[in-house]
């Protein structure tokens, strides 16, 4: 890789491919300023600038295309550069309380150490920094940077996987995501522009696909479903649920019901595996009530008795240091007990009423 060569900051371009920035259309360099200083911390990195100078190890990487160098590396460190210098820059984004800088840095700043190189030359180096390294970007811009380097590129995922050290499968799940996230864009079932929250949380998506009742829902496995438009056209529809489930939908006051990962998308997945709580989902029925469906009330009978021996052992444990002597709770145990007895004599009762029927029917053959 050749070495960095000092650069005017005015030859510098930002670049509008960078995964993390979510640019749908060309957008003029003082809204995609404005767009780093609010979503991308740039703040920190301009802070750090004018206490200590750029440090001249630190080079950004640019790409020479259409007669310009464009930054595929340190976006936010041109940024912050940029608002340093132009203090009418400073004032149309809201960046009014970084400090003026003297002459001197001034003076350093008009230049940046660049290395120059194509995109396909330092895509490893990339990768390992921002979707496997030290400073990761979050899952959504890493399954677009996959996928490019494996759609545009050619490389094959297991290779971008030992590239850049990743030992946990996390590129091709990334990867697989993206394809089922676009498949769902293309289709017309999912608008990621209309979901209900403003933050992404892509892993929803990508962490759930390695579920096996989503996997049986939109029809696919973890030997071929690694590729562009994964999930065949019979299963679109189902597709569209779930992405409906995760994400919500603005426009029609929908809410997600996974409001968190954990636990709510294992909850969803096996509400997913049950016929009735497919049924309950597809109604629009909360979260809770449709996992209560699925799981039937003989196993929710059983659970809730689980769980009230389960905290009636910690109360036990407790009562040595933890018991007052006041009344209140003596009569929360009195209550605990009558309930208990109540509930032991119904659950007799039946076992009673059921022997007798079944005595009645063998006499009666």
């Amino acid at each position: 890789m050749p070495g960095a060569t000092p650069i005017s900051v005015d030859d510098l371009h930002f670049d509008r491919r960078n995964p993390r920035l979510f640019l749908d259309r060309d957008v003029k360099e003082p809204e995609l300023i404005s767009l780093l200083w609010r979503d991308f911390a740039v703040d920190e990195v301009a802070l750090s600038i004018a206490s200590n100078g750029y440090f001249e190890h630190e080079p950004v990487f640019a790409a020479r295309e259409d007669g310009r160098y464009v930054v595929v590396e340190g976006n936010r460190r041109l940024a912050a550069v940029r608002l340093l210098l132009d203090e009418d820059l400073r004032e149309s984004v809201g960046a009014t309380d970084l400090p003026e800088i003297d002459s001197d840095l001034r003076r350093q700043l008009t230049s940046l150490p660049v290395i120059v190189a194509a995109r396909e030359d330092i895509w490893q180096y990339i990768g390992f920094k921002h979707v496997n390294g030290p400073q990761p970007w979050q899952s959504y811009a890493k399954a677009q940077y996959v996928a490019w380097v494996h759609n545009e590129l050619g490389q094959p995922l297991e290779e971008i996987a030992q590239r850049i050290g990743d030992r946990h499968a996390t590129v091709r799940r990334l990867y697989r995501g993206l394809m089922v996230l676009q498949q769902a864009e293309r289709s017309g079932r999912f608008d990621l522009d209309d979901r209900w929250k403003k933050h992404f949380s892509f892993s929803h998506l990508y962490t759930g696909l390695d579920y096996h009742n989503i996997q049986e829902l939109l029809g696919i496995d973890n030997e071929t479903s690694f590729r562009p438009n994964p999930v065949p056209q019979r299963r679109l529809e189902a597709l569209g649920d779930l992405c409906l489930w995760l994400y919500g939908r603005k426009s029609t006051d929908t809410r997600p019901l996974v409001q968190s990962q954990n636990p709510d998308l294992r909850r969803l997945e096996t509400a997913i595996g049950n016929k009735n709580g497919l049924v309950a989902l597809r109604r629009g029925l909360p979260l809770d009530v449709v996992v209560e469906i699925s799981i039937g009330d003989e196993e929710l009978f059983k659970g809730y008795l689980l769980e009230a021996r389960q905290q009636l052992q910690h109360a036990r444990g407790k009562q040595l240091t933890g018991d007052s002597g006041d009344n209140d709770t003596k009569r929360i145990a009195d209550q605990i007990l009558e309930l208990a007895e109540r509930l032991v004599l119904e659950m007799e009762d039946r076992r009673r009423e059921e022997r007798a029927k079944r005595r009645s029917g063998r006499s009666k053959k």
